[in-house]
């Protein structure tokens, strides 16, 4: 006896894959569809690197910004709150001084710094749809390539005022925009159900690494070298990354030349009747959805406490406790490092409960989750109650940020359950929405801090905590994990 695999689709297609199996000797079945090597495996580590370098051109400027302001316009240190004693180890170190210094002040850094939302919202929805209809791969691509081009001009664009700079991160929001959509979108055709946690898991977890590289790597060329280099050398990884990209990938099995005939097939059969065929999109069934709702609700929730986390815990860390977290490269990227790990875990497990335990899609993706958004908010509330103990801060920051991970096989890949031929489009949905809390979200908290105290911070705290529940509830209320009908053409629902 030997247990056959559970494909997610209709009984003829379970019938077929039994015959199969008969034929085959089951103790070779597994070297009939590769893990090792494989095309739909190569295409996840292909877009691991790319997001990795995605995220490393995202967050660049934020670490070379410390070093192209004049020290006199730098923000002052607050002095409102005294509450807990000086833990961090004031030391001038010498920096290399070779790089041109600029006199923008803290509204105008606010604004480079914010800039690359206003580009990245506005091609997401676009991103999704223009995935479906000329494929994920070239999209993705450009997308990628865009940012990094636009990013070996930031010195450049530095040098002739801020407008130009404002203009080229704005133009860098707009590549990277398309991207996760772009992604999305070819996954439909790649990832068999039982895989996706896994596949996507692993091809998003880049971003994370990128972060945790990034960050203290840029630190140390601006130390060593010049901040300008920041820009040269990532923008000229990407650019690298851009040429295998477009030589190693396909957009679909169908189209990829070096794929074998077995994982070709194997890819089409576990995907056989869950995609449409129809040429238009159902724009007005799918925006009534209720479970894209559900997506959209979770996403935005997330990403305000992640944005919280990510913007206003070190400010709160170095203002009220006085520790600043960002003098150390280590402890700024250790809760991305921890996300990372925590996202690939959560893939291998989250495919290891539906295909080995027999747990259906829709638990699986809200219990993750639940643990994604509601563990966040416990500690980030518990943020504001450690009184001055910093050590214990970044514990917190950690914890938080490691566990939101859980998402990414929860509601962060949900559009390929429900609608896998229109992920691309859902995604670009829900991304937009989710968007905003990095926009928003941060200005609403500067207004509630105006005196930097305890409670001002807690309430803050509060607030997101509270969204992050909210968005958890109505995701495990309305979540779902059934390919939707709108999605098919009206035929046959199936269950994930």
């Amino acid at each position: 006896m030997f247990c056959l695999p559970v494909w997610e689709g209709s009984i003829s297609q379970g019938i077929l894959w039994v015959a199969r199996y008969q034929a085959w000797n089951p103790h070779k079945a597994r070297l009939h569809v590769p893990t090792c090597c494989s095309a739909r495996y190569n295409l996840a580590l292909l877009a691991f690197f790319g997001f990795f370098l995605l995220y490393a051109l995202r967050v660049n400027l934020s670490v070379a910004l410390v070093d192209m302001i004049e020290p006199n316009t730098s923000l002052a240190k607050n002095t409102t709150s005294k509450v807990c004693p000086e833990h961090s180890s004031v030391l001038n170190v010498p920096r290399n001084t070779t790089g041109k210094k600029y006199s923008w002040d803290a509204d105008t850094q606010g604004w480079i710094l914010g800039s690359f939302f206003y580009g990245y919202i506005i091609t997401q929805i676009p991103g999704g749809y223009f995935a479906r209809k000329i494929g994920g791969k070239l999209l993705l691509g450009f997308g990628i390539l865009g940012t990094a081009v636009f990013t070996l001009f930031t010195p450049l664009a530095a040098d002739l005022g801020v407008g130009y700079l404002i203009a080229v991160r704005a133009l860098e929001g707009l590549g990277e925009g398309v991207t996760f959509p772009a992604m999305h979108a070819m996954w439909s055709s790649w990832a068999p159900p039982l895989e996706r946690s896994k596949l996507l898991s692993i091809s998003y977890a880049g971003a994370q690494l990128g972060t945790v590289v990034s960050l203290p790597l840029s630190g140390l060329i601006c130390y060593y070298v010049n901040w300008i280099y920041v820009f040269y050398i990532f923008g000229a990884l990407g650019v690298f990354w851009f040429l295998f990209w477009i030589w190693l990938v396909s957009d679909t099995p169908e189209t990829h030349r070096r794929i074998s005939p077995t994982e070709r097939e194997y890819i089409l059969s576990s995907l056989k009747d869950q995609l449409s065929t129809q040429k238009s999109v159902p724009w007005e069934p799918m925006l009534k959805s209720l479970p894209l709702w559900a997506i959209v609700v979770a996403h935005f929730s997330y990403n305000w406490t992640f944005y919280t986390l990510l913007t206003l815990l070190p400010t709160y860390m170095k203002e009220i406790l006085r520790f600043d977290a960002q003098e150390n490269g280590f402890l700024s990227a250790l809760p991305y490092f921890g996300c990372w790990l925590f996202i690939i875990m959560s893939g291998q497990i989250a495919d290891y409960l539906r295909e080995k335990q027999n747990l259906s899609t829709v638990c699986v993706r809200k219990t993750f989750t639940l643990i994604g958004m509601i563990g966040p908010a416990v500690f980030l509330v518990a943020a504001g109650f450690i009184g001055c103990d910093y050590t214990l801060a970044v514990a917190f920051l950690t914890i938080s940020t490691a566990l939101g991970g859980f998402c990414t096989s929860g509601f962060g890949i949900n559009h390929l359950d429900i609608a896998p031929s229109y992920a691309g489009i859902l995604l670009g949905i829900t991304n937009s929405f989710a968007t905003i809390p990095g926009m928003v979200g941060p200005v609403i908290a500067k207004s509630l801090t105006h005196h930097n105290t305890v409670g001002e911070w807690q309430t803050v705290f509060y607030i997101a905590a509270s969204i992050n529940l909210f968005g958890a509830i109505f995701f495990a209320l309305f979540g779902s994990g059934e390919v939707q009908d709108w999605a098919v053409n009206g035929r046959h629902l199936h269950g994930n």
